[in-house]
């Protein structure tokens, strides 16, 4: 999905809709490797080289690991929210000199997109149909 939409999933503004499969681990531990793969793979072709591959990937992992370890959902959404944003804005403030809080927010907003409007409801949708169910 992320190389599909590649307009739209690199850069300091951006929306990576793959980004709300992140929030599988809650229910799917069995995610949290798979989600690392598909983001050094996806950051691959990003444009950035060997630090997206590992700095966006350990976000991607780091975000995965919280999400696995919340209490509900919502929670869960956050982690890849504020991972990506602290690691992903200061990475591009670094690599392109883009302005911090500017990248941090652009960041931020894309992930709370992805994580918000298209990750929650489709776990929802996932849990409705008895795809999904949480595995303590």
């Amino acid at each position: 999905m992320t190389i599909g939409l590649a307009p739209i999933s690199y850069g300091p503004v951006q929306f990576r809709v793959s980004e709300a499969l992140t929030l599988l681990p809650f229910y799917l531990p069995e995610a949290i490797p798979g989600l690392f793969a598909g983001c050094v793979f996806a950051n691959f072709f990003g444009g950035f080289g060997l630090p997206d591959m590992v700095f966006g990937s350990l976000a991607t992992l780091i975000a995965a690991i919280l999400s696995r370890k919340s209490g509900n959902i919502y929670v869960a959404s956050l982690w890849p929210v504020i991972s990506n944003m602290a690691i992903i804005g200061v990475m591009l403030h670094v690599m392109i000199e883009a302005p911090l809080m500017a990248t941090c927010l652009y960041v931020g907003l894309g992930e709370a997109g992805a994580c918000w409007l298209v990750g929650i409801p489709l776990m929802k949708i996932l849990e409705t149909r008895k795809i999904i169910s949480r595995a303590n």
